[in-house]
């Protein structure tokens, strides 16, 4: 009999104590026979580490010199890691303790699956999606990404809709399910992006390189969100909106960049001057920051040479071939499913 693939579920922590003592236990409990829990810790300036050695001591620490942020503290404590999964789980998630077993038998059936993420609910309304990848990150022609069961704010309730194992364009980055030998030939995260959005750069790749990307529904987690950043936060928007505009200078076609970088550009300063004049300044001011600092980005060594051919947006999975904005905005739809039915 085959000896299962080794899994290491590797949570990155920075200042998190309350959440690694709330849902540590459940991660633990897990029915996965051959697993390891692995935390990078972010240099925390809490107790965080001592909390783990004294209650968890079964827990392998990974500690860093400095808060890389997501993106690159991930690539850094990684690279000590060895398994033949890794699971990026961010440490507000409540797991069931069977949801490991089922997205590696979909990572098992064909070599070319590469990532998977499970079914993501709201922890404090658990009949509900949850906003970071509900049941499967998708995008729309000019680049917004959205979700099946979560469209910008408004998050389904969970009815089983969204219950089959589909490919989908992005995976979640709360809950990510990857082959390491993948996660290090695409040279893992984007370090530039810091946080937020740099999953969906890193399988926008992983498709560009010829794997596939799931979402597993029988896998069910339990997301807080927003333990980070808070909704509102000028930083979130900031990140959001710089790192959404290189993802799109990155990874599209010359032939879909030229036109739809400057059509993206335009909305972000139709949504950022709505948002001044309902009063919200901080929020004008982070997306005037974010365009400044992407065309910094542009014009500078960080802005290389992709390593794979980019192909049009429209012949990757999970890809909603209109746009989402003009669906939810003007037409009124705030549903997946009848978006994309559109």
């Amino acid at each position: 009999m085959a000896a299962l693939p080794s899994i290491a579920v590797v949570i990155l922590n920075w200042n998190g104590r309350k959440y690694l003592e709330q849902f540590l236990p459940s991660v633990l409990a897990s029915t996965y026979s051959n697993f390891r829990v692995v935390v990078i810790d972010n240099a925390s300036t809490d107790d965080s580490i001592s909390v783990i050695q004294k209650n968890f001591p079964h827990v392998d620490i990974i500690t860093l010199t400095q808060n890389f942020g997501f993106a690159k503290g991930y690539n850094e404590g990684l690279k000590e890691v060895k398994a033949d999964f890794y699971v990026l789980l961010n440490s507000d998630v409540e797991v069931d303790p069977g949801w490991l077993q089922p997205m590696v038998a979909i990572l098992e059936k064909d070599e070319k699956n590469a990532a998977c993420q499970p079914k993501l609910l709201a922890f404090h309304q658990k009949d509900q999606f949850e906003y970071a990848g509900a049941a499967g990150g998708w995008i729309d022609s000019l680049g917004y990404p959205f979700a099946r069961g979560r469209v910008f704010d408004t998050c389904e309730k969970d009815d089983l809709q969204y219950n089959d194992t589909v490919e989908v364009f992005w995976a979640s980055g709360a809950a990510l399910m990857v082959r390491s030998h993948v996660f290090h030939e695409m040279k893992g995260f984007d370090d530039f992006f810091f946080a937020h959005q740099e999953e969906i750069d890193l399988c926008w790749r992983i498709h560009l390189a010829g794997y596939k990307i799931y979402c597993c529904p029988s896998s069910i987690v339990y997301h807080v969100g927003g333990g980070t950043l808070a909704k509102g936060s000028p930083k979130k928007t900031f990140l959001n909106f710089r790192n959404n505009n290189i993802m799109l200078a990155k990874n599209l076609p010359f032939s879909e960049k030229w036109w739809k970088l400057p059509v993206r550009l335009l909305l972000d300063q139709v949504t950022a001057f709505k948002e001044l004049v309902g009063g919200d300044k901080r929020y004008f001011m982070a997306v005037q920051k974010a365009q400044i600092a992407f065309f910094r980005w542009l014009f500078s060594k960080k802005a290389v040479s992709k390593k794979y051919v980019a192909k049009p947006l429209k012949q990757l999975p999970g890809v909603y071939n209109g746009s989402v904005i003009w669906q939810y905005f003007v037409k009124g739809q705030k549903l997946f499913s009848a978006i994309v039915k559109s």
